[in-house]
């Protein structure tokens, strides 16, 4: 008889393996309780539009019956002729009124259900919020500004209106938007702002160039999607004034002085002999010649200076003066002489195209944490509060304790850093808009509370006060601070430091918008 091992072999391993399956059927697995409930919009809020879906799924483990219960009226729960209520473990409902509406769940469990990482009971209750928005409209006013600062009559909002406006005078804007939209977008052509982004009370728009123009205003919101527009073309026909000319700005641009006056300015009467410079930077002077006065290209109103051998940069301290000559505007009213008017840089805030929500309008305590310094860090409290915005509808508002202070990081909703792109080596001015309620009563001779923005990765710990909260402050305005910073990586994440640990009392404050701009600095 020839034997055959392989097959002996497999025998007996198949017999072992049936013997184990006879016995593992003999197991008795327990299905564990564990609430676990979701919504396909709870990432957004529970938000959706009026007459949207709203998916909601109840994938809890060891459930015997569950009931969902929903506002009457209010509701379509698609593929059921009841729409009230529900047994189903998936239930999609169509929210057809606008409002906040209570969706309630009632959960039976096998045994004392997990909530989290707690136990609970065989029972429970759960309650969804959904915020159900209008569909999103948009509607525009406008009003003569009187020289008084006093509202005048309103405009025909038309197509072609030509409602006229002597140069130099204003316009003021408002507006009315439903459906909470996030993003807001005014283009006012031929005026000063011509372009402004987020939510106004109102806006004040002067027009310098002499023509017929409109005006246009946008209102949208990403998730749930809604938008809706309003405009009109050739609202505002701008003609001569007999108004004095001023002068609104001296800044700079592309390299050049500009200065920009409240109308249109006639070329032929500019000169640049009437025009003088002074150029400040630490312990230096500079006094160069203007070589050049022209008249912008692009916006009449605007006269151009350039300097001999020379260029200003934005850690200069720049004025300009002007004696008097012809310069008068393009209907006929001359300029009367300036002196020592200071440059103001414009600035790009870079932020405004990153994830930092810079202006706090959609910020929550859970995006700024605290890092854990320990005292005197840990003694502060902060909010995003409406009494007081530089810009649009929010800021963040802080309170250091006395002998207190703060420390607080960037985080999205997952508890990661919130980072900007930046270039390494490149100067930029980081700054923000600072406004005191209380400046407490640090004695002099102590460290002075102040404000420090810093970040990571490779901060510059040694970056001073932005700004020091001394006893000159001033109270009760917005006053701007900035430093110049240079990051040594490609990316940055802020982190706001308070300090008032010399102080007695508490230090009030409201801050908004930050901003991070490139700048050039001297030499």
């Amino acid at each position: 008889m020839k034997k055959h091992p392989l097959r002996i072999y497999l025998f007996f391993l198949l017999a072992a393996l049936l013997w184990t399956a006879c016995e593992k059927d003999d197991l008795k697995l327990e299905e564990p309780s564990h609430r676990v409930i979701f919504t396909s919009e709870m990432d957004f809020e529970n938000k959706i539009n009026v007459n949207g879906e709203m998916s909601f799924g109840d994938v809890s483990a060891g459930v015997v019956s569950r009931l969902w219960t929903f506002p009457e009226g209010v509701v379509d729960i698609v593929g059921s002729d009841n729409d009230v209520t529900s047994e189903a473990a998936s239930v999609k409902a169509i929210f057809f009124k606008v409002g906040d509406y209570p969706v309630k769940l009632h959960q039976v469990f096998k045994k004392p259900a997990y909530v989290g990482q707690t136990i609970t009971s065989t029972e429970l209750d759960t309650t969804i919020i959904v915020h159900v928005l209008d569909s999103l409209k948009v509607s525009l006013e406008a009003h003569y500004l009187n020289r008084d600062g006093s509202l005048g009559e309103a405009l025909n909002l038309a197509d072609m209106a030509q409602n006229e406006l002597p140069a130099s005078r204003i316009i003021r804007y408002t507006y009315t938007a439903i459906g909470e939209p996030i993003n807001y977008r005014f283009e006012f052509e031929g005026g000063d702002p011509a372009l402004v982004e987020g939510p106004q009370e109102f806006i004040d728009v002067k027009y310098k160039r002499l023509g017929t123009y409109g005006v246009s205003f946008v209102a949208s919101r990403k998730r749930p999607f809604g938008r809706d527009s309003v405009g009109f073309n050739g609202l505002v026909t701008v003609v001569p004034s007999t108004d004095p000319v001023t002068l609104d700005e001296v800044t700079e641009k592309n390299g050049f002085i500009a200065l920009v006056f409240s109308r249109e300015i006639d070329p032929a009467t500019v000169a640049p002999e009437t025009f003088s410079v002074v150029i400040k930077n630490l312990w230096n002077t500079f006094t160069p010649a203007v070589i050049n006065a022209t008249i912008d290209p692009d916006e009449g109103n605007v006269v151009l200076l350039e300097l001999d051998n020379e260029s200003v940069y934005n850690d200069d301290e720049v004025t300009v003066s002007y004696s008097p000559g012809n310069l008068t505007s393009t209907d006929g009213i001359r300029v009367d002489a300036f002196t020592d008017q200071q440059l103001v840089f414009r600035r790009v805030n870079l932020l405004k195209d990153a994830d930092f929500d810079y202006s706090f309008e959609n910020s929550t305590v859970d995006n700024w944490a605290y890092l854990e310094w320990g005292e005197p860090w840990d003694k502060y409290s902060f909010s995003f509060s409406t009494d007081q915005a530089y810009n649009g509808n929010k800021s963040m508002y802080l309170e250091f304790e006395p002998g207190g202070g703060m420390i607080i990081g960037n985080q999205d909703i997952s508890g990661d850093p919130i980072l900007v792109p930046v270039e390494k080596g490149q100067d930029y001015e980081l700054g923000l808009w600072v406004y005191v309620v209380e400046l407490g009563s640090t004695p002099p001779a102590a460290l002075q509370p102040d404000i420090r923005i810093y970040w990571q990765p490779e901060t510059d710990w040694g970056i001073g006060p932005n700004p020091e909260l001394n006893a000159d402050f001033p109270v009760g305005e917005w006053v701007y601070s900035s430093a110049f910073v240079r990051f040594n990586d490609s990316q940055a994440g802020f982190m706001i430091r308070g300090f008032n640990a010399a102080n007695p009392e508490a230090v009030k404050v409201y801050i908004d918008n930050v901003t991070l701009s490139k700048v050039r600095l001297r030499p």
